[in-house]
């Protein structure tokens, strides 16, 4: 099972468990809805907007959960966990109301930090989408390569694909939505723009981000210890390689 950046309760599916109340408060008090996932998964998932301090509770709740003897998976999500269970000795209604206790009980947590450079080749073939990202914004080309160039990133979660990094810290004025009609080939190293966030494609794929630059790091590799090269936490910041007009 992979990660979501917001799974969706099945049709007809009812809320086992809520935690919290209200829609906009501080961490501690957030409100988290709780809803099976199929027969033997639960999701805890908060409501907007997506925030580190939100994504370190989420991480928080998994390394408490991670104890429980009859979990299967855990699978940390943008505002959400899925925990699959095992079907033969779980009692899915019963760990809902344990579920909904330990998001109560939940203090955000730091994941383990790693810095990471990352170098991009902006614009040009590389990063068709870099002018438009510009004339959205109403700055220079080389503006929006500054800026997107100059933040701390940190790592919300890995999903999408094997290795895909969703990256909190997007200077706000290059906020962007999606492309309307998603390209049928993305290339590999490609570093987009997606609404708030910013993120590289590990693998060659369809996809629907703006793409800005690329990067010749592969993010990637089954042969590697550390299959990922960006892992959730990871703090991340690109170096100019290149600006092609």
């Amino acid at each position: 099972m992979k990660p979501s950046s917001s799974p969706a309760a099945p049709a007809g599916s009812d809320e086992l468990a809520r935690a919290g109340s209200g829609n906009a408060a501080p961490p501690e008090t957030i409100a988290a809805r709780i809803y099976p996932f199929g027969d033997s998964a639960l999701v805890c998932e908060a409501p907007a907007p997506a925030t580190l301090a939100c994504q370190q509770r989420i991480w928080a709740l998994a390394q408490a959960v991670r104890a429980w003897p009859d979990v299967v998976e855990i699978v940390p999500g943008m505002n959400n966990l899925t925990i699959v269970f095992d079907p033969l000795s779980a009692d899915l209604e019963a760990r809902a109301v344990d579920l909904a206790a330990a998001w109560e009980r939940a203090v955000g947590v730091a994941a383990p930090t790693r810095e990471i450079e990352i170098g991009v080749r902006y614009g040009g073939e590389d990063g068709p989408d870099l002018r438009a990202v510009a004339e959205h914004a109403g700055l220079t080309v080389e503006e929006v390569v500054r800026r997107h160039s100059s933040a701390e990133y940190v790592v919300f979660f890995v999903g999408f694909q094997p290795g895909f990094a969703y990256l909190g810290g997007l200077d706000p004025s290059l906020h962007m939505p999606r492309r309307a009609v998603p390209r049928v080939a993305v290339p590999a190293g490609s570093v987009g723009i997606g609404g708030s966030q910013t993120g590289i494609y590990p693998a060659a794929s369809p996809g629907g981000w703006q793409l800005i630059g690329r990067t010749p790091l592969p993010l990637f590799d089954p042969s590697r210890e550390r299959p990922t090269l960006l892992e959730p936490g990871d703090r991340v910041r690109f170096t100019v390689l290149e600006i092609v007009q």
